[in-house]
């Protein structure tokens, strides 16, 4: 028996029209999604990670409706600014020159970090990951395109005249809610708002990325990249823009200006006339001291997380557990009880592997069927994982079902939330933080010991061993209703 199509209307928050939208794709059958990806000049923090937890659950909540995704994400590793308008240094060439390095090394090293992110958290590779420098020939023929009637010359660069299209800034609502604040003014602008999309090198500099143009040597502007790489993989317009709500201020409206000199398209009272029918964006993590910020030089990278012993699959959870449009705050201990949400998860799932040792049925019952209903209602409700997630709670604590048919309905929602609960082994999950020398083996060897003696109510050698176990940095958990009987402290 097939399972029965999920049935609910896809509804997305649309962050140009600032309306919930029905999905409706360009090409029928198809969906094409692009997500800004990092700037390859520095590691990533959990908080630029959410932004990838985000669209991944948008990529496989669009495979589960039956769509055939493709999804690009971006690696930039030239053009970014570092203050993401027109001034400042490139932060690439910025790096390599702190770490005297090469740029080329530079970025190889930390794409590597960030694909190595993407694996740990579980997110399915996009179809393609687009390298700003191989687009660099079709980045200065798109520039040469629209140049003659949206742009101008300054001894800086070349310049987009953002007047010449129509409704610049509607993205980010910059009338009303002071968009253009982060832009600051060059010489010879025409408009405040104005940006360039080929910065000349110059006179006396030479930078290590650098190419011939029209406007003389130099590189491409940061906004110009996305434009040319969505349109060449996805084609114009096609179906969802995702990116954190940090671009929504200006990286994405003046994307979506290039792309209406580029299209020749009008107003954007027709939201595809921008490039994409649908934008959308992830809110900030948060932490107590303010947002997630690299300004300081320490911040919270996904392997800090390993390190003291949480699996990272613990922070896709915390980011599940909130609403993408909504600030999630980070505290570890918000991340233990995530941690726990999941163990409590896994141990069901043994549980159930052991009683069904075929592993899950071919599709669930119909028993299932009011569960899963209520799951692809909450996903279709413009990804709402935190409803989603009590659903498969409810699932998971359902009695006197077929262990494989509820093997399989579990495997159905995990299919969207990615938290790998068929397969992931519970042991990875015990807190074990880098440094700890004492084996796993002998843990066990120690708590054996020690159950025997409670057994015998020697209740002298269980303490003794119980303290020795905490003189070597472990915590016997007595009392943990998960029964995982140890962590690391």
């Amino acid at each position: 028996m097939q399972p029965t199509p999920p049935s609910a209307p896809l509804t997305l928050f649309n962050s140009l029209t600032r309306s919930l939208e029905q999905f409706q794709p360009v090409h029928p059958g198809e969906a094409r999604v692009y997500s800004c990806g990092p700037t390859v000049y520095n590691y990533p923090h959990i908080g630029n990670m959410r932004a990838y937890v985000f669209a991944d659950v948008l990529g496989r909540t669009l495979s589960y409706k039956g769509y055939r995704l493709t999804h690009v994400i971006n690696i930039t590793d030239v053009g970014h600014l570092t203050d993401d308008a027109d001034a400042g240094e490139d932060k690439m060439e910025k790096m390599a020159r702190a770490s005297a390095q090469s740029i080329w090394d530079i970025a190889k090293h930390y794409t590597e970090a960030y694909w190595a992110d993407i694996r740990a958290l579980n997110i399915r590779q996009p179809a393609h990951w687009s390298i700003a420098t191989d687009y660099v020939p079709q980045m200065i023929a798109f520039a040469e395109g629209i140049a003659d009637k949206h742009c101008y010359e300054l001894p800086s660069g070349l310049y987009f005249d953002v007047s010449t299209v129509a409704d610049y800034g509607r993205l980010a609502r910059a009338a009303t809610e002071e968009g253009e604040g982060r832009i600051e003014q060059v010489d010879g602008k025409r408009h405040q708002a104005d940006f360039a999309i080929w910065r000349k090198t110059p006179p006396g500099e030479k930078r290590q990325m650098e190419w011939d143009s029209p406007w003389g040597r130099g590189a491409p502007g940061w906004h110009l990249e996305c434009s040319v790489m969505s349109g060449k993989l996805l084609g114009f317009p096609f179906d969802i823009h995702t990116g954190g709500i940090d671009h929504r201020e200006i990286h994405h409206p003046n994307e979506i200006a290039q792309n209406q000199a580029f299209c020749c398209t009008n107003g954007l009272d027709v939201p595809a006339n921008s490039g994409a029918k649908v934008w959308m964006h992830n809110n900030f993590l948060v932490e107590r001291s303010g947002k997630m910020s690299k300004s300081s030089g320490e911040f919270l990278r996904l392997q800090l997380l390993i390190d003291r012993g949480y699996h990272p699959l613990a922070y896709r959870m915390l980011c599940l557990q909130a609403h993408y449009r909504s600030e999630l705050e980070f505290s570890w201990e918000g991340l233990a009880a995530a941690l726990t949400r999941l163990k409590r998860m896994l141990m069901a799932v043994g549980q159930l592997k052991e009683r069904a040792p075929g592993g899950p049925a071919a599709a669930p019952g119909p028993k299932f069927a009011p569960l899963l209903e209520r799951f692809d209602a909450a996903v279709s409700d413009d990804l709402n994982t935190p409803i989603a997630l009590t659903v498969l709670d409810e699932l998971i604590a359902l009695k006197k079902v077929d262990p494989a048919e509820k093997l399989a309905a579990i495997a159905a929602m995990d299919a969207v939330l990615g938290l790998d609960l068929l397969t992931l082994d519970r042991a990875a999950l015990r807190l074990r933080p880098k440094g700890a020398e004492i084996a796993e083996v002998e843990i066990e060897t120690i708590l054996t010991e020690r159950k025997a003696a409670r057994a015998d109510k020697d209740f002298a050698k269980s303490d003794a061993l119980r303290d020795e176990l905490a003189a070597r940095g472990v915590e016997a958990m007595d009392g943990d209703p998960l029964g995982w009987e140890w962590k690391l402290g």
